[in-house]
């Protein structure tokens, strides 16, 4: 029980994030409306991405330094569950775009939306990320490699997703080309479940990963003892 209660704490959030989402009273925020309730999905998705990703370059950079396998296992699980929060962030965000942008602005301005676009090229390289590893059979010179690449792709992330399209104009809520939502419109109403939503995601994220751990470990095991 000691263990878990930090399981037990994603369940209650989580349900909590939810149940806020769907029947709670949000401000009536212009051209946002009701949809702002999705800032607690999309937006704290990505958080949690990016706690993730995180937490699998951390691991990459330790297995350059000791060399153990069990450090490459932790760094792709983490970016393989980061990647999956990353896909459904961004589909939740198209979701919300379709409900918003189209209002007044036509599908080439929306395709070609600097945050949007940004984001897809940080899935993309990591999707190379996984399709490297599929790539080398060789386990030390697979972990050695895909490390390596891991902090290349951890390097092109922010960028991709927080600088470049600042610089830019952005169809997101904020302004001059603040691609994230203002943060100073976030009201009580807001607060008290969108913070809570980042640590349900990401405990989420983090419970599924150490299973996915667990599941390689077993299999790392059987084949040294095979």
């Amino acid at each position: 029980m000691r263990k878990s209660w930090w399981k037990i704490l994603c369940a209650v959030i989580l349900l909590y994030t939810v149940s806020c989402g769907l029947l709670f009273d949000v401000p009536a925020r212009e051209i946002l409306h009701e949809t702002i309730r999705n800032l607690f999905f999309h937006v704290c998705m990505w958080m949690a991405m990016m706690v993730l990703l995180s937490a699998s370059v951390y691991y990459s950079i330790r297995y350059l330094r000791t060399q153990q396998l069990r450090d490459d296992i932790y760094a792709v699980n983490y970016a393989k569950v980061g990647l999956l929060l990353g896909i459904l962030g961004y589909a939740t965000g198209a979701v919300w775009a379709k409900y918003t942008w189209t209002e007044f602005a036509d599908m080439s301005q929306i395709f070609t939306e600097p945050k949007l676009t940004g984001t897809a090229i940080a899935l993309l390289i990591y999707f190379a990320y996984l399709v490297l590893r599929g790539s080398l059979n060789d386990i030390d010179k697979k972990a050695r490699i895909s490390a390596v690449y891991n902090i290349f792709a951890y390097a092109m992330l922010f960028p991709s997703i927080w600088i470049l399209p600042r610089l830019m104009e952005s169809l997101h809520p904020g302004r001059g080309g603040n691609p994230a939502l203002n943060f100073n419109d976030l009201d009580s109403r807001l607060r008290i479940v969108f913070w809570p939503a980042i640590i349900g995601w990401t405990l989420l994220g983090v419970w599924i990963t150490t299973l996915k751990i667990r599941i390689d470990l077993l299999k790392e095991k059987s084949l040294l003892n095979g």
